[in-house]
Parts: C-alpha cells; sequence; structure tokens
C-alpha cells in the first residue's frame, strides 16, 4: 500500500483519479498540490499544498500522479522521479518523443517506476482486444478505422492552446493512435497522409486526419477532432475476421460495452466499470514490487509519441487546410 499525492486538481483528478484511489483496495490519497487549495482540498487528500516543490518534498508521498497541462509534464516528472518517487503521468506523457526519451532515462537512472496515465488501456475489453489480435483471432490484421471526436474545449481551456500541448491529435487522438499501433502489434508505422483543421490562426487543431501504413502492408486511417460530436469508433480487419468495439471504442467504463467479432467466437460483454481504479491498483502493486502487476510499457508510450511526431511532421510539410472558426 502506497500514499499517492497529486500534482493538480482539475477535471481528471477530481472527476476520476482521486475516487479511484480513495475506492481502490490498497492506495490512500496523502496529498494534493494546487494553486487553488479550496480545489485541492476537494478531492479529500490528508495533506493539501498550494507549491508542488512541497509535495514532492513529502517524504511520506510514495507514488505523484501529475494532472498538469501537456507542457508541464516533463518538468515535473523528473522532478518527482528525482525526488524518489515513484510516477502516473497523464498521457501523453511527453510532447515529443525526445521528451519521452528523456523522462524514460531519469526512471532508469533513478530507479523508480515511470507510467503513462492511458487508462483505457487497463480496461479489460481493451486488453482482451489486444490479447485477441496478438492470438490471431482474425489472422492477419491489414485494415484499421478508428475515430474520436471528443468534447469542444471550453472558452480559456487549455487545450486550444498549441503552446500548452493542446489540441485534438494530443488529446482524443491519443486513444485512436495508440488503438491502430495495438492492432498492427506495435510495428513502426509510416505517415502517408495527414491534414489538420485549426479553430484559427495558430491555435491548437481541432481535427487532425491521417493515414498510416505498416511493415505488414497493413493500414489505418485515423480521425480525431474536438468538435463536440461525441462518438468513438474502432474496427480491425484481418484475413479471417474483424472486431469491432461498440460506441464508446474507447472510454467504455462509464456504461457496459461489448466486443463483437466475426472471426468466429461469441460476442464478449463487459459490465459497467471502472479502469481508472483498475490502473490506480496496478500502479500502486507495481511501487509495492510487485513484478506481475499489468503496466503500459514505456517503450510503447515511445513509439505512441513517436507516431504522433511523425504525423506533426507531415502536416508541415505540405499546405495545411484554411482555419475554421
Amino acid at each position: 500500500m502506497a500514499n499517492w499525492g497529486f500534482l493538480g486538481a482539475g477535471s481528471i483528478a477530481a472527476s476520476s483519479l482521486a475516487p479511484a484511489v480513495h475506492a481502490a483496495d490498497g492506495p490512500r490519497l496523502h496529498a494534493v498540490a494546487a494553486t487553488d487549495a479550496q480545489r485541492a482540498k476537494a478531492l479529500d487528500p490528508a495533506r493539501v499544498y498550494t507549491r508542488y516543490e512541497d509535495l514532492l518534498d513529502d517524504p511520506a508521498v510514495d507514488v505523484v500522479y501529475i494532472a498538469l497541462h501537456n507542457s508541464a509534464h516533463r518538468p515535473w516528472v523528473e522532478r518527482a522521479l528525482r525526488a524518489g518517487k515513484h510516477v502516473l503521468c497523464e498521457k501523453p506523457l511527453g510532447l515529443t518523443a525526445a521528451e519521452v526519451t528523456a523522462m524514460t532515462a531519469t526512471a532508469r537512472s533513478t530507479g523508480r517506476l515511470l507510467v503513462e496515465a492511458a487508462w483505457n488501456r487497463w480496461h479489460p475489453r481493451t486488453r482482451d482486444l489486444e490479447s485477441m489480435i496478438t492470438g490471431g483471432a482474425i489472422g492477419t490484421v491489414h485494415t484499421v478505422t478508428a475515430r474520436f471526436d471528443g468534447l469542444a474545449p471550453a472558452p480559456g481551456n487549455y487545450r486550444l492552446d498549441a503552446t500548452l500541448g493542446g489540441g485534438a491529435l494530443y488529446d482524443v487522438g491519443y486513444y485512436a493512435v495508440s488503438a491502430a499501433l495495438a492492432a498492427f502489434a506495435w510495428q513502426a508505422p509510416d505517415v502517408v497522409r495527414a491534414e489538420q483543421d485549426h479553430w484559427e490562426t495558430g491555435s491548437a487543431d481541432s481535427a487532425t486526419r491521417f493515414l498510416l501504413t505498416f511493415p505488414s502492408r497493413g493500414m489505418a486511417e485515423v480521425g480525431c477532432s474536438l468538435t463536440g460530436d461525441m462518438s468513438e469508433t474502432f474496427t480491425t480487419t484481418g484475413t479471417s475476421g474483424s472486431l469491432t468495439l461498440t460506441p464508446p471504442a474507447f472510454c467504455a467504463g462509464a456504461a457496459p460495452s461489448t466486443l463483437t467479432t466475426t472471426g468466429g467466437g461469441l460476442p464478449r460483454h463487459y459490465p459497467a466499470q471502472d479502469p481508472y481504479r483498475l490502473m490506480v491498483e496496478s500502479v500502486d502493486s507495481a511501487a509495492d514490487g510487485d513484478t506481475s502487476a499489468h503496466l503500459v510499457p514505456l517503450a510503447e508510450s515511445l513509439l505512441i509519441a513517436r507516431t504522433l511526431d511523425a504525423v506533426r511532421s507531415r502536416v508541415a510539410s505540405g499546405d495545411l487546410p484554411s482555419p475554421r472558426h
């Protein structure tokens, strides 16, 4: 059992991670640090700090969860690791593959745990999808379609700001990209086409669409946006069938969900459950030395970051669509 400390008390920390820690078997929410003490107190920790440094100096904190805006991930991940804490950091772990590489090196040099909080990767349906594909349930995968349209950011939200790591690609695009890479057994893809829309000139992307091709000669069409349509779809097709995640394809957990297949076997049905709690309990166990605990490998986090780098590079090399107001 570990004492947890949160850097940040925003919406995800308040709605998902704090309830998960309180409900989980083992971990305790020891401290929360936020510039707004009342928001930190609302998460019901034992201690409240208004300076992130003070939480890192607290010797009772074993695991730090970082829920800050994307551009703040690397500096605070590395400070937490060097303070001797294990770290669970919101996705995307870094803004670039270089950042992920640097953080991974720091984790190794300090001997501390570093995990990307891709919470849906702990959902049993996601894990079954990956194991079925690996086990050849639909033969050799050749096609993936993955799309996620999420909430439109409120005025002033960091997701509108490219300098803070905002935009659809980093936010909801992360889920679609990781699912596509998992379907192709984490092969490194090429980005052959990519385009973006923006809310206004200089803002983060409101939508990104791209095509990935893989060494196995498969392809994935991926799309993501923050326009408020609220739709999530995922299908992967192989030489002997297909697998489909019933909507919501990536953020199942608040409601029952289903994994359907045309490659043989009955649909698999999953009750409503909390993958955030599953993630917290796994990280807590790993921090206590359980080497069998399920974690998202940093090698996969790095490949996701490299793919997002390549998408942005492909967009930059071509003509961008005009801003959509």
